[in-house]
């Protein structure tokens, strides 16, 4: 869990995608985040969260359903959403924060 605390606490906004490789809208968002994180550069991070592989962060989360974008911005959870997001609206989110 240290790790995840790194991960998360860095002044730039952080989009974290909660996914599993067996879930079909998990896996259609993946070209949406690599344009996410093409249009952010540096001014901001997108990190895939395989599920299956960190259940107890996506428990400590309480993740229900995938996939799950939550955004942290030092260390503090700043936007949370369940299900299929577009680029723009992610890419327009993330900008709000990177200010």
């Amino acid at each position: 869990m240290s790790k995840f605390g790194e991960l998360i606490d860095l002044n730039v906004p952080v989009l974290l995608d909660f996914y599993t490789e067996w879930n079909e809208d998990s896996v259609s968002m993946h070209p949406v985040l690599r344009d996410v994180a093409a249009a952010m550069g540096d001014k901001g991070k997108v990190i895939k969260i395989d599920v299956d592989k960190n259940n107890k962060l996506a428990e400590a989360l309480r993740i229900k359903s995938l996939p799950t974008l939550i955004i942290y911005k030092n260390g503090e959870m700043k936007w949370r959403q369940s299900g299929e997001q577009d680029a723009n609206t992610l890419i327009g989110i993330m900008q709000e924060y990177a200010s």
